[in-house]
């Protein structure tokens, strides 16, 4: 088993396509296929379902997934060690609101080997700012597609009702969005964070009903302190709340199926600087913890 078979097939899995995998790879994608067959009879197991409609991983494919990149992101740190390339590097990241204590133990997995300087932005500029070099990696939700860009799936975040204490529905175990139909939503603009407003918008409706806007804030902390005021709602990221305190709020989880955004890191497609490997597998670690 080479680490040569093991990135083309880490590389498949993320593209679920051969052929995208070569392109990200700048290889022809006979070589793809034929180390990734060579990998799945060393292995004496089939690691893709192969159709002429789509690719997708097997059972046995899916265990492996997360131990093959653990094997790439151990030789990035064996290949550190001697460079130099990682101990003592500063990794800048990019970051936004409701990254919460995913953060924190992503930070703490990576530190003191490697320096992490947060950069905190808008979503466009931090995919701005990887593509231009001034960010090594970049923290993003939503669907992304850049041909200089590669988006790497690190955890899902679950959504939770942020109400006040009084509100009605406060000592509910869970709520269900029909239930919010009467009251008014405070969220964001669409333009500021598509991903998030066409979630919850979508959940709504599906539900049965049309939100009824709130007034806006400018920051959450102004959200939130007005919800504890009136009966209005809002969704917050559950790895944000569990870092927020409040006497006036609740924090109450959505009824299934609830409600939840991937969270993904960018990275530049050719030149994603080594340390990128290892900060990837401590996001693995800190979804598997959660």
């Amino acid at each position: 088993m080479e680490l040569r078979q093991l990135r083309y097939f880490v590389t498949v899995a993320e593209e679920l396509h051969f052929g995208r995998a070569a392109q990200r790879l700048h290889i022809v994608q006979s070589a793809v296929s034929q180390q990734v067959r060579q990998l799945e009879r060393e292995l004496g197991v089939e690691l893709f379902d192969r159709s002429p409609r789509r690719v997708a991983l097997t059972e046995a494919g899916a265990q492996f997934l997360p131990g093959a990149r653990e094997a790439l992101a151990a030789a990035a740190r064996a290949k550190a060690s001697i460079t130099g390339f990682v101990a003592g590097t500063t990794l800048r990241l990019g970051t936004g609101t409701g990254l919460g204590d995913h953060l924190d133990r992503v930070v703490e997995r990576l530190v003191p080997q490697i320096r992490v300087e947060p950069v905190a932005a808008p979503t466009r500029a931090r995919v701005e700012q990887v593509l231009d070099g001034s960010l090594d990696a970049a923290f993003v939700r939503g669907p992304l597609e850049h041909p200089g860009l590669r988006r790497i799936p690190v955890w899902d975040d679950p959504l939770l009702v942020a109400i006040s204490a009084r509100h009605p529905l406060a000592a509910a175990p869970e709520i269900a969005l029909a239930d919010l139909a009467p009251y008014p939503l405070r969220i964001t603009e669409r333009r500021i964070n598509p991903p998030l407003v066409d979630l919850v918008v979508g959940a709504c409706h599906d539900a049965g009903f049309e939100p009824v806007p709130g007034p806006l804030s400018a920051a959450l902390s102004d959200t939130l302190t007005m919800i504890g005021s009136d009966t209005s709602w809002t969704v917050v990221y559950a790895a944000h709340a569990r870092q927020l305190r409040s006497t006036r709020v609740v924090f109450s989880s959505i009824a299934a199926p609830g409600l939840s955004l991937e969270t993904a890191l960018v990275v530049r497609a050719a030149d994603a600087p080594p340390a990128v490997e290892i900060l990837r597998a401590a996001c693995e670690f800190d979804d598997h913890d959660r």
